[in-house]
């Protein structure tokens, strides 16, 4: 299939699979007129890609599970790489959340604190 259609089965841009393609996430083979041509696997790379950015990984985050569904594996976390990726981005969003929890604790206990006037002036 060519750069169009991989896009709309895809739901990307041409300009977004290009931009895959820039950093290697992406490989396109090309035909004797120079275009790009993509197939099945190919689609199945960018469908693992936008669903690791859908959960908050970066674009380079995704190259380890790219890599390991290039080498053949069924999934894109069956490799050591792409699990260390996968542990990583677990504990960043722990994190977050701890910091999450930690801001909310602070603006619960300060919320008596808060004294608010309402004047007429304010009021719709």
């Amino acid at each position: 299939m060519r750069i169009g259609e991989l896009g709309r089965r895809a739901g990307l841009t041409t300009r977004a699979l290009r931009h895959y393609e820039d950093l290697g996430l992406l490989t396109a083979r090309r035909r004797a007129n120079g275009y790009r041509e993509y197939d099945e696997s190919d689609l199945a790379m960018v469908a693992e890609i936008r669903s690791l950015v859908g959960l908050g990984f970066t674009l380079e985050e995704t190259r380890p599970f790219v890599e390991c569904l290039r080498s053949g594996h069924p999934t894109g976390s069956s490799c050591p790489d792409s699990r260390a990726v996968h542990r990583k981005k677990i504990a960043e969003v722990d994190a977050w959340i701890a910091r999450l929890h930690d801001v909310r604790d602070e603006l619960t206990s300060a919320q008596p604190r808060c004294a608010f006037t309402v004047t007429t002036e304010e009021t719709p």
